[in-house]
């Protein structure tokens, strides 16, 4: 998988408490080549419900925001799921096809594309529709699974949708203004040569790429190419555009991965979106500063609660939307 960085049944439930008594339910979803997995958060009123799918963001994320290329757990999208329950809004979190729970759903890393997650999503949103427990439904994308979760929202006919932290400009474009800086100036052509390539949909054989062999495997490894190719063709800005829903573009002020410029960019594309600036919060939505060191040490810490303001202003709008 990416390190950049149908039956459905129960099959385990478990209740917990916040505030309220709400119910999490661990769903399975049958695909052609494999189990899917996600955790349902029912508040603790009767249904039906508003409900809102959340997805998580690029590489080895799991339905929780966690992944195993960091030292410990944040729970981002755990703590979202359980805020948005003891305030009246179900949540289904998705662990995305080959990670996680959902691992077994895809054999080989070079088999995988974007729309491979996108019809995943649509995929639970129709169920979503199908469960007499749910009303209206929103989608909620982090990171990577904003654009997800727009594409898959213009699919399946979602209600309302919130980007948190979404990228507003095509991957390319962003990966090489990254990797401008930490560059050798007589290398960046090459980087730009690679990333211009796979905007235009051809592969580039691994051993004609004249970067640091380590920057080649980590990031244009031959395996990983395809889903590069089926990432740099869409504008986010763009595909936002296409909603005729309901959108809130959440952005946190202090997120080290995705800058308030990339919100104002994704705004733009949609004239109806809301905008919210989240003062503090860095990229896996909690309070942290902007020193580097002290923001990623964030990102491994689930007792730190979420940014304040990311929540009352997810629900507000939702509670409005739905």
């Amino acid at each position: 998988m990416a390190r950049i960085p149908i039956v459905v049944g129960f099959i385990a439930a478990a209740a917990g408490l916040l505030g309220e008594a709400e119910a999490a339910q661990e769903v399975v979803l049958e695909t052609p080549t494999g189990r899917l997995y996600a955790t349902l958060e029912l508040p603790a009123a009767n249904p039906p419900y508003p409900v809102a799918l959340i997805h998580p963001g690029s590489g080895p994320t799991d339905r929780d925001g966690n992944s195993p290329l960091l030292p410990g757990k944040n729970d981002s999208l755990k703590l979202l799921a359980e805020g948005l329950a003891a305030r009246g809004i179900a949540s289904l979190r998705v662990d995305k096809r080959g990670i996680g729970k959902s691992a077994g759903a895809l054999a080989r890393e070079e088999d995988v594309r974007l729309e491979n997650f996108v019809e995943d999503a649509a995929a639970w949103l129709e169920w979503l529709r199908r469960d007499g427990r749910f009303g209206k439904r929103a989608v909620i994308g982090h990171s990577e699974g904003s654009l997800i979760g727009m594409l898959a929202a213009q699919r399946a006919g979602a209600d309302a949708f919130v980007s948190l932290a979404g990228p507003g400009r095509p991957l390319g474009q962003i990966l090489l203004e990254q990797l401008k800086p930490q560059l050798p100036p007589a290398l960046y052509p090459e980087a730009e040569r690679v990333v211009k390539e796979l905007e235009a949909g051809r592969a580039v054989p691994e051993a004609s790429i004249q970067l640091p062999p380590q920057l080649t495997a980590q990031l244009f490894r031959a395996s990983v190419q395809p889903y590069l190719i089926s990432v740099f063709r869409h504008d986010p800005a763009r595909e936002i555009g296409k909603l005729n829903v309901p959108v809130l573009v959440v952005q946190g002020t202090t997120d080290l991965q995705v800058s308030p410029a990339e919100a104002e960019a994704l705004a733009a594309g949609n004239p109806k979106a809301q905008k919210v600036l989240v003062e503090g919060m860095n990229h896996v939505l909690k309070r942290a500063p902007a020193d580097p060191q002290a923001n990623i040490a964030a990102y491994s810490d689930p007792k730190l609660p979420l940014a304040e303001g990311l929540l009352e202003a997810v629900v507000r709008f939702l509670q409005a939307s739905l």
